[in-house]
């Protein structure tokens, strides 16, 4: 079973960036289709990006599209997402997650391998 853990997360004023990085155990089919969701207290766990294998299609929710880039290493078993112009609505537990399949997805529940993982905090 593929482990992933993720990293990067922080306190952060409104209009600060973070960098998010999502590291894998092993080169599995569980990250054909790697994503990012997160999850804020009292809310149900929502859609930020996901991005294809070879890492050129890219999809996004429309509360990030413009500010977030996701990206992903596959020689390092690496995911990213760049977060740019941070929001306090942006402050949430982020997750990275896997699927085997090749097709990008929004739905959380299409995602069967998920890391535990980090709180950004976005306040002033």
């Amino acid at each position: 079973q593929v482990q992933m853990v993720e990293s990067g997360g922080g306190f952060v004023q409104p209009g600060g960036s973070l960098r998010l990085s999502c590291a894998a155990s092993e080169r599995t089919s569980n990250t054909n289709t790697w994503a990012w969701l997160r999850q804020s207290p009292g809310m149900e766990r929502e859609f930020v990006a996901a991005v294809t294998y070879n890492g050129g299609r890219m999809i996004y929710a429309d509360s990030v599209k413009g500010r977030f880039t996701i990206s992903r290493d596959n020689v390092q078993n690496m995911m990213y997402l760049q977060m740019n112009r941070l929001r306090p609505e942006d402050t949430a537990t982020y997750f990275c997650a896997g699927r085997p399949a090749f097709t990008l997805s929004k739905e959380p529940t299409d995602f069967i391998t998920w890391g535990h993982g980090t709180q950004v905090t976005v306040s002033s």
